[in-house]
């Protein structure tokens, strides 16, 4: 990963408090080895915002971008309407690991690491914003794979995973490994999965209402094993196979013996070792070719203790009539040999039908759009 200081763009602080989004270019030299695929072109949206992790839109135009190493919110609006935000404010600050934001009836909510909180009134007090509500505390508070990918699902509750407290263990506690769901305001706390090693992204099949979300893979099995996952959770209470089994194939040689590959639920794709595969989103706009409509773009964060990285890159995933996905490289070249000059995070459609993507080691948020030809 490349320094922060070489890629760091300071901002100026406007005279209201909020924070100025210096102007970017489509031209910037840092996105010049980004191959896309054909018909596409990609721009730095917002510059300086650091850690970008998960992101999510207000009602009224916000972008709402969490962190998980900073503590911190930010909030960017565009004001004068150009497509591109001008101004930014960090609306919370000093949470531990506030990586998920979700929005809902006019409310902020956000991820910590043993509690949700929320921002009430939000896009109206951007400039002087409410101190954090917490909605509940419920869950535990290890921080090995603590930060958490949140969303409102169609049925109005907020899906929150909890990941393994470990590399790879099995846990007396059940919370642990699994996507959980709440109501609206912490009650009813129930689990929908179990044996999700750690999910840092999901979102709901625009057709069939099904889940599908990430899961990165355990460390220290080797260069090329397990696979990171790609699931579909058909029914409430499917196991994905976490500690027992991985990648719907590979006996963990630890507590393999215990139970069988063949009780879980395979993968609907896999995605290659140590990827680290992050957000996922659907895709409903119309700028991208009809072949991308209800399509899964994923973001690649890319490994870490591989002896040649791999993942740096957004795939995106084809769903197939049988329930599992073809997938496909959509960008890459954040990754040249052992040069890392980007990892993506998140991916999110805008409303004009393009495609942002955080990068929490760039300190940036891309745009990738359609030319039309």
């Amino acid at each position: 990963m490349p320094p922060r200081s070489l890629l760091f763009v300071p901002l100026a602080l406007g005279l209201s408090g909020s924070v100025c989004v210096p102007p970017v270019r489509d031209s910037d030299p840092e996105l010049k080895n980004i191959r896309l695929s054909e018909g596409f072109r990609i721009s730095v949206y917002a510059d300086g915002v650091a850690n970008a992790r998960a992101m999510c839109w207000g009602a009224k135009g916000t972008l709402f971008v969490g962190t998980r190493d900073e503590g911190i919110v930010h909030a960017l609006r565009d004001r004068d309407g150009d497509g591109r935000p001008d101004e930014r404010h960090v609306i919370a600050k000093g949470l531990n690991m506030p990586a998920g934001v979700a929005f809902k009836d006019g409310d902020l909510y956000v991820s910590s690491v043993d509690r949700i909180v929320k921002l009430p009134g939000i896009e109206d007090r951007l400039a002087d914003p409410p101190s954090p509500v917490v909605v509940t505390d419920r869950f535990p508070d290890k921080k090995h794979h603590g930060w958490k990918f949140i969303a409102f699902g169609p049925d109005g509750k907020l899906y929150v995973p909890v990941g393994a407290p470990c590399n790879n263990c099995l846990s007396e506690d059940s919370i642990f490994a699994t996507i959980t769901r709440m109501n609206i305001d912490g009650s009813g706390l129930e689990i929908i999965a179990h044996g999700v090693r750690n999910s840092v992204g999901f979102d709901w099949h625009p057709q069939t209402g099904d889940l599908w979300f990430t899961d990165n893979g355990r460390d220290w099995l080797g260069d090329d094993s397990p696979d990171c996952e790609l699931n579909r959770l058909a029914s409430s209470g499917a196991h994905f196979g976490y500690p027992f089994c991985h990648a719907g194939t590979t006996a963990d040689p630890e507590f393999g013996k215990q139970r069988a590959c063949a009780e879980f639920t395979a993968p609907a794709a896999k995605l290659g070792p140590h990827v680290a595969p992050l957000g996922a989103r659907f895709y409903t706009g119309t700028m991208f070719p009809d072949r991308y409509r209800n399509a899964l773009f994923i973001a690649e964060h890319g490994s870490w203790n591989r002896s040649e990285p791999i993942g740096y890159r957004v795939v995106v995933a084809f769903p197939q009539p049988d329930g599992s996905a073809r997938t496909e490289v959509f960008a890459e070249g954040w990754l040249d040999g052992n040069r890392t000059t980007g990892r993506p995070v998140d991916v999110l459609e805008a409303p004009d039908g393009s495609l942002l993507v955080s990068d929490d080691a760039a300190d940036r948020i891309y745009r990738i759009f359609h030319t039309g030809h």
